[in-house]
């Protein structure tokens, strides 16, 4: 059976106070087949293990380091393009991200490698919707078969994308660093004083870190630059802001907190193109949510897409307006009527890092250039494992 919650008090219970009795859903099974047990997949201890050597490299004290390489990335991006061209948001924003996470968390290049991890990751989200609904006696290694006879190309960008991880861990195992710096060099030092990682654990981390960290934010990115290309006020008011709390120097992190409208760009971009769109989880046993039975075995549903467009919560649920997440402008919400990143231990272990980065390259662009959507561009969305524009999104560069 399988039952849609979308109330605060729902997702409370299923993510929170008795996630216990809750675990990733079958549907979650092409993910783990394609690539590997990382921390999108795993449970248990495993989950536990790997979740507690990657969450010190997140945690806000450490994160506030990457801020000046997010920044340069930023402006070396912005710098390539020219006034009067036009440029795909989409393609532009992955190149980016992909850009940052090389620098932070791998210290590799990444940048030449987006397009092609790019067209890996649509793929691979066409190849997961497919397989979560062939039977789940299917297994594993039978997924990996029969995926690439459904979603044509898929094969050759999955191994592109084993490839770009081979590379990274390669070439640090062949010059390791003295101390660890960055997330691989955890990774890789993971067990010391008991048994340490197996390759294929470090592989499906580093994959998985890769598709995730580096789609989700440039989908975030992509949305909000298309949202303020439509909208112009809250645009200038965001250059305004911009202007005055930095003068033209390049933005630190601790600038970030005297940004408010620029935050809210982003909280309210999130709230109408939340990158987990969907969640799902399988009862392990019987269960009361909230006065709904459900029984071991079924599977519930949350839709944050769904959750942050109910209008008992949100005024206006459809209209793009971030004054809502400026100081008090709305009344009190439930705590869990917003949710971008989930909830729970399972929340994302890199939002604070994906807000940060995506809140730092607004800034950067707000100086920068101005980007206005081509009268013909296309803002169809596509709700595959994240939620993403179905093609590419046009626009043209106004240099400042």
């Amino acid at each position: 059976m399988f039952y849609l919650l979308n109330r605060p008090e729902h997702v409370e219970h299923v993510l929170v106070a008795h996630q216990d009795r809750y675990v990733k859903p079958f549907t979650y099974r092409p993910l783990k087949a394609f690539l590997g047990d990382g921390l999108l997949t795993a449970e248990g201890a495993r989950w536990q293990r790997h979740r507690g050597l990657v969450q010190p490299v997140f945690s806000h004290r450490h994160i506030q380091a990457f801020g000046p390489a997010i920044v340069t990335a930023a402006r070396e991006r912005f710098e390539r393009w020219a006034s009067g061209s036009t440029v795909d948001i989409v393609d532009e924003m992955r190149t980016l991200t992909m850009d940052v996470i090389g620098r932070v968390l791998f210290g590799a290049d990444l940048a030449g490698d987006a397009a092609q991890v790019g067209r890996a990751v649509t793929r691979l989200q066409s190849a997961v919707s497919l397989a979560a609904m062939l039977p789940m006696s299917v297994s594993e290694e039978r997924l990996r078969t029969v995926a690439p006879r459904m979603v044509p190309g898929l094969g050759w960008t999955l191994q592109a994308l084993e490839t770009v991880t081979a590379r990274i861990i390669d070439s640090r195992i062949d010059a390791p660093h003295d101390e660890p710096t960055d997330l691989l060099d955890l990774l890789l030092a993971a067990g010391q004083d008991e048994e340490p990682l197996s390759r294929a654990e470090i592989h499906a981390e580093v994959m998985t870190l890769i598709c995730a960290g580096h789609e989700t934010t440039a989908n975030a990115l992509t949305w909000a630059l298309t949202l303020l290309s439509r909208y112009p006020d809250a645009h200038q008011r965001l250059v305004a802001e911009v202007d005055d709390a930095l003068g033209g120097r390049d933005p630190q992190v601790s600038d970030i907190e005297a940004l408010p409208w620029t935050r809210a760009v982003l909280s309210e971009t999130l709230r109408l193109y939340p990158p987990a769109w969907h969640l799902e989880r399988d009862a392990v046993r019987d269960d009361d949510i909230v006065g709904v039975k459900v029984s071991a075995g079924d599977t519930v549903g949350i839709s944050p897409y769904l959750l942050h467009r109910n209008p008992e919560f949100w005024c206006n649920p459809d209209q793009f307006d971030p004054q809502r997440f400026v100081g008090d402008s709305e009344p009190t919400r439930p705590r869990y009527a917003y949710l971008p990143f989930g909830g729970g231990r399972r929340i994302c272990v890199g939002a604070g890092l994906a807000q940060m980065e995506a809140t730092l390259a607004l800034v950067v662009l707000a100086q920068s250039a101005h980007l206005q959507l081509v009268p013909t561009a296309s803002l169809r969305m596509r709700a595959g494992v994240t939620l993403h524009p179905a093609g590419p999104v046009m626009a043209t560069v106004n240099k400042l």
